[in-house]
């Protein structure tokens, strides 16, 4: 198998049959074997129903676990080398999954980065820039689009990260960032969204904080000294600027608040030394483990072919 299209889906009735139909007229026209895996994350109307009239793979969860978890799912039950992300609203453009695929020969994964022209609200277009902004400031690289989850990788780099993405709608922010961090190769490419059809599930008071947190535990965990030396800085500062106030315009003594600030500060800095350290070690044996796996997939894939070579006459 090629190509997995996974979907994850919580009650898309009203649009996963024209989305499903998108999908089929696109890819007959790529040439190449596909599946369509959608994932009923506990839907309650008849997404599931419809879309395995239409030919899809239905991966069901018992209940509502997240649009992450869904996800989660869809990469383990896919079978093809590459797979494909799209979410089952209408949003996304399948017609530029071509243009994804292209893209991939040159990269691990490649994201459809929504342009200025996209049909989105004003306050989902601001709270992106904001997480963009402070993504690119984490991995050193331009995010032009951080929460996008219209995009195509191979499917050894979505499991060898699979362990980090959570449950929620967030799982976009994750799998980028540990992408980058690793030094695999991304693409951007710049696709127009659309519209979505239904009630969007993702509340802006409710999950904009929950995807802040997210970007700054991924921070800590793939790049700790981003977070811990800024910090440690302002307070050595704030300490030693204080101290230095008091002595030259107050005519006091330095003080304790003065050399509390200081000492917390080198504690900090240490230990984000240290977190970093400790990322490094997390990382190479994460590299090691996933290495070693594909070693394993391709031996048994030269047995088999050994094994169908000597049934030959």
């Amino acid at each position: 198998m090629d190509i997995s299209i996974v979907m994850p889906a919580h009650n898309e009735a009203e649009s996963i049959t024209a989305v499903l139909e998108r999908i089929r007229r696109t890819m007959d026209a790529v040439g190449r074997s596909y599946e369509i895996v959608l994932v009923d994350d506990g839907s309650t109307d008849e997404t599931a129903a419809l879309a395995e009239q239409s030919g899809a793979r239905v991966v069901s969860n018992p209940m509502n676990m997240g649009n992450g978890a869904a996800v989660k799912a869809g990469l383990r039950n896919a079978q093809g080398e590459i797979i494909v992300l799209l979410d089952a609203d209408g949003q996304h453009p399948p017609e530029r999954i071509p243009d994804l695929l292209a893209a991939l020969e040159r990269a691990d994964m490649v994201v459809g980065a929504r342009s200025k022209d996209s049909d989105t609200r004003w306050h989902r277009d601001l709270a992106n820039t904001v997480y963009n902004k402070f993504a690119s400031y984490i991995t050193g690289v331009d995010i032009k689009d951080l929460t996008s989850g219209f995009r195509a990788l191979r499917a050894e780099v979505g499991r060898e990260f699979i362990y980090l993405l959570p449950n929620t709608f967030s799982y976009p922010t994750t799998l980028t960032m540990a992408v980058l961090r690793s030094g695999l190769r991304l693409i951007y490419v710049p696709i127009q969204g659309a519209k979505r059809r239904g009630k969007s599930k993702i509340k802006l008071m409710k999950d904009g904080p929950r995807f802040l947190l997210i970007i700054m535990r991924i921070a800590t965990l793939f790049s700790p000294m981003k977070i811990f030396f800024p910090v440690s800085l302002g307070m050595f500062a704030a300490g030693l600027g204080w101290g230095l106030f008091k002595i030259l315009f107050l005519g006091m003594r330095y003080g304790p608040t003065s050399a509390m600030l200081m000492t917390v500060a080198v504690l900090t800095f240490l230990v984000g030394l240290v977190s970093e350290q400790v990322t490094t070690l997390l990382y190479a044996s994460s590299a090691r483990a996933a290495e070693a796996a594909q070693a394993e997939i391709e031996k048994e894939v030269r047995e088999k072919a050994a094994e169908g070579r000597g049934k030959q006459p």
